[in-house]
C-alpha cells in the first residue's frame, strides 16, 4: 500500500467497510488517517507530530507534520524558531503551530501491517460503540434473532445488527434450542464491557409475560388495559393482575380473548405456563384474595405497618390456597408486595383460644383477680394492663356484673401494677446506664430505654444517630422470600413514622438541627399557655 495508491479505491474501501459493519463512512476515514499517522511517525520519527488528512471526496491524502513555534529550539523534530516561522507566517507567535508538507511516501511491510491493526481497532471500536448506541434505548422491547450458537447451556443469539446472550438461568426450564432456531427474548440489560457492549435478554423475565400480553391484546397496547403486576415462577405457573381504564371493558376478558385465543398465543411461548389473570384492586384485601384464586378465602386480617396480611381459608381449602410446594401463596405474595399468612379456620380458633387464656392469666396475675373477671375483660376487647388503667370509668363500670366501686378498684390495681412495672424498668434502666436526658424524648417510655440500652444506645446523641430501621427493623425480600430483621424496639408496636418522628426530636434537643417552624411555633404557643 502506498500513500500514492489510486485514491478512488482508498474511497471505495472505506465505503465497503461502513456498509458491512454499519458505521459512519466518516469514522472509517479517520480510522485511515491515523493508520497512516502512525505509518508516517516510523519513517519521520516517533516524536514527529505528524497529521494525515483524506479528501473525503476525490481520496486525496496530505500528510504534513505540526512544529511548534519557540524562542529556543530544544527539538527540532517538534520546535521552529521564532524567525524562521515567520518567514512561512508573518503573523506567527511563540506557541503557535506551523504545519510542513509532508512528500507522499511507501508503506514497508511492517508498516503497512501496524496501519491495517489500527484500522481494524479503530472500526471495531466504532461497531461497538453503534451497537451500543442502538440497543440502550431498547432495553424493555422484546426482540427476536435467530440461535448462533449455545455455549455450556448460554444461548448466543444473532439479532442482525448485535449479538446478543441468553444466560442458563434466564431460559425457561427444560427449554432447548438448536443452531438456527428463531427465538424471542426480554431484552433488559445492555452494559459497555471489556470485550465490547453485552446485550442481555431474559425469557423468565416477569416483563417478558407482560410484554407479550401488550403484543396479543390491543386493549393493553392502546393503554385501556393496564398490567399492574406480574409473578412468574418460569416454565410452570404464573399470575398477571390487570385493570380496565374503562368501565365497559372487562380486563380479564380482554386478555384471555375469544375461546381463550390470546392467552393461549402467551402460554405458547412461554412453553405451556400456566396464567392466571387476576382483577387487580385498589384495595389490598380484596386484591389478596383474588391473588389466591382458585382458592376461597373466609377472612383476611391486615398489618399494614408491615405489609403482612394474614388470610384465614376453609379446612378443605388449604391445599389449594398454599399450592404445590408453596407455590400458589409464593406468586400471590409477589403479585401483591405482601407477606401471605395462611391459616385455617381450625388453626385460627386455637389461636384465638390461646390468645384469649394468655390475656386472661395476664390480668390474673397483674390485677390479682379471678378467671372469671379475667375473662370478662379480655371478652370485653381489652388487650393490656395500660388499657385497662386508662379507659374511661364509666366504659369499665358498664360492664356485665361490674359497678362503679369495682372499676375503681379495678383501675387503681391496675396503677399500682404498672407503678412497680415502671420501678423495675427505671432499676434496670440505670443499671444499663441509660442517660436521663433521653426521657425528655416524646414517645420513649422506660421499657423503650431498657431496650435501647440492652442494644447500647445509652444517650441522647447514641439514639440521635439512629435511623428507623435501627428501631423498628426492616424486611428484605430475595427470590419471593422475605427476611425480618429485627431491631431495637421490636414488640412495641412502634410505626417507622413515629420512629423517625423520635429520632428527629432527639436531634433537635441534641442541637444537631434546628426545629422546624412549625414546631416552634407550637412550643411558643404551650408556654405562653402555662
Amino acid at each position: 500500500m502506498a500513500v500514492s495508491a489510486n485514491r478512488l479505491e482508498l474511497l471505495q474501501i472505506a465505503d465497503a467497510v461502513a456498509r458491512e459493519k454499519q458505521i459512519d463512512r466518516q469514522i472509517v476515514l479517520e480510522a485511515m488517517e491515523d493508520a497512516i499517522q502512525k505509518a508516517a511517525r516510523s519513517r519521520y520519527g516517533q516524536e514527529t507530530e505528524v497529521r494525515a488528512e483524506i479528501n473525503p471526496k476525490s481520496g486525496e491524502i496530505r500528510l504534513s507534520r505540526l512544529l511548534q513555534v519557540v524562542d529556543a529550539i530544544d527539538n527540532l523534530a517538534t520546535q521552529i524558531a521564532t524567525d524562521e516561522a515567520r518567514r512561512k507566517n508573518p503573523a506567527a507567535q511563540p506557541g503557535d503551530w506551523i504545519a510542513e508538507t509532508l512528500p507522499p511516501f511507501d508503506f514497508g511491510r511492517i508498516a503497512a501491517q501496524s496501519a491495517k491493526q489500527v484500522i481494524v481497532q479503530k472500526v471495531r471500536e466504532a461497531e461497538r460503540d453503534r451497537q451500543f448506541d442502538e440497543y440502550k434505548d431498547r432495553v424493555g422491547e422484546i426482540v427476536s434473532g435467530l440461535v448462533k450458537r449455545v455455549e455450556y447451556g448460554n444461548v448466543v443469539v444473532d439479532l442482525g445488527r448485535g449479538e446478543a446472550i441468553i444466560r442458563r438461568d434466564e431460559l425457561i426450564p427444560r427449554e432447548l434450542f438448536r443452531n438456527g432456531d428463531r427465538v424471542r427474548a426480554y431484552l433488559f440489560d445492555v452494559r459497555r464491557e471489556q470485550r465490547g457492549p453485552q446485550i442481555f435478554l431474559s425469557r423468565t423475565h416477569p416483563q417478558f409475560m407482560a410484554k407479550l400480553f401488550a403484543q396479543e391484546v390491543p386493549e393493553i397496547y392502546d393503554g385501556i388495559v393496564e398490567i399492574k403486576a406480574v409473578a412468574r415462577d418460569p416454565g410452570s405457573r404464573a399470575k398477571i393482575a390487570v385493570v380496565s381504564r374503562d368501565s365497559s371493558i372487562d380486563p380479564v376478558g380482554a386478555c384471555v380473548g375469544m375461546r381463550g385465543s390470546r392467552v393461549q398465543a402467551v402460554v405458547a411461548e412461554l412453553q405451556g405456563e400456566k396464567v392466571d389473570i387476576i382483577p387487580w384492586n385498589g384495595d389490598i384485601a380484596t386484591f389478596v384474595v383474588n391473588a389466591l384464586a382458585p382458592a376461597e378465602v373466609a377472612k383476611v386480617v391486615l398489618d399494614e405497618d408491615r405489609e403482612r396480611i394474614e388470610v384465614v381459608v376453609p379446612d378443605a381449602q388449604l391445599s389449594l390456597a398454599i399450592g404445590r410446594r408453596g407455590q400458589n401463596v409464593r406468586l400471590a405474595s409477589q403479585l401483591t408486595g405482601w407477606d401471605i399468612d395462611i391459616l385455617t379456620e381450625a388453626e385460627e380458633s386455637e389461636r384465638r383460644q390461646a390468645e384469649f387464656e394468655a390475656r386472661t392469666k395476664l390480668f390474673m396475675g397483674a390485677l390479682d383477680v379471678d378467671e372469671v373477671v379475667g375473662q370478662l375483660l379480655t371478652s370485653e376487647g381489652f388487650r393490656t394492663v395500660e388499657e385497662v388503667a386508662y379507659v374511661d370509668l364509666v366504659d369499665l363500670a358498664g360492664i356485665e356484673g361490674f359497678d362503679e366501686e369495682t372499676a375503681q378498684e379495678l383501675q387503681r390495681r391496675a396503677l399500682d401494677y404498672l407503678g412497680r412495672i415502671e420501678a423495675e424498668h427505671d432499676e434496670k434502666r440505670k443499671a444499663l446506664g441509660v442517660a436521663d436526658d433521653l426521657r425528655e424524648v416524646e414517645g420513649i417510655t422506660t421499657a423503650m430505654m431498657v431496650k435501647l440500652g440492652e442494644n447500647d444506645v445509652k444517650s441522647l446523641e447514641d439514639f440521635a444517630g439512629c435511623v428507623p430501621d435501627d428501631l423498628v427493623g426492616w424486611s428484605e425480600r430475595k427470590e419471593g422470600q422475605t427476611t425480618k430483621h429485627a431491631g431495637y424496639l421490636d414488640g412495641f408496636d412502634l410505626s417507622k413514622e413515629e420512629a423517625e418522628a423520635m429520632i428527629m426530636a432527639a436531634r433537635v434537643k441534641a442541637g444537631w438541627i434546628e426545629a422546624p417552624a412549625e414546631a416552634e411555633a407550637e412550643a411558643v404557643h404551650e408556654e405562653a399557655g402555662a
